[in-house]
């Protein structure tokens, strides 16, 4: 990181834009600009998840990195022309969402949010995540070419916290929460 910040407000936002990363000035309105926000939204809910983890639980380093990832994409966001991300993050969504999935029943009805309060965190950052890939997928019509990894990524990572809900609500012998249509009940 070049210039560390050393004064938090610099008034130069005060007339309704902001800085890029490679000092091009932009409208905090703008299509990038709200993708970036979305996802430091999702980044703040992770973290809002990881302190209702479990003491022992062994997923807390995954979810650091994915948070590093999500710092890494507003970054790749903030400069045009950058790509910060790696295939390589969305391959390791995949198999972690295999390893998971592989110990969790097979879905037979919706569920709610719910179970606990982790897995209940889990599910907001899941809407969050993809709140995040719709601002992106607007973004991503709107300039040519699009972040098409990036899209990937939230995406897949909006997979990965649904079946890590499922796992955080089934912990320490919990249960999930299922939906019961008015029709069925």
């Amino acid at each position: 990181m070049g210039n560390r910040l050393s004064k938090i407000y610099t008034r130069t936002g005060d007339d309704g834009d902001t800085g890029l990363g490679l000092a091009q000035r932009i409208g905090k309105d703008s299509l990038r600009i709200a993708a970036i926000g979305d996802i430091d939204e999702l980044n703040a809910n992770i973290g809002f998840l990881v302190q209702a983890l479990p003491a022992a639980h062994n997923d807390q380093p995954r979810l650091s990195q994915i948070q590093h990832d999500l710092f890494d994409l507003g970054g790749e966001l903030a400069m045009p022309g950058h790509e910060l991300l790696d295939a390589i993050l969305v391959e390791q969504l995949e198999t972690d969402i295999d390893r998971i999935n592989a110990n969790l029943p097979p879905l037979k009805d919706f569920i709610l949010p719910g179970g606990s309060e982790a897995a209940a965190r889990c599910h907001l950052a899941r809407t969050v995540c993809r709140r995040a890939e719709r601002s992106l997928v607007a973004f991503n019509r709107s300039e040519q070419p699009g972040h098409v990894l990036a899209q990937q990524y939230l995406n897949r990572l909006s997979d990965w916290l649904f079946v890590f809900s499922r796992q955080l609500a089934r912990a320490d012998g919990g249960a999930e929460v299922l939906w019961q249509s008015r029709h069925r009940r």
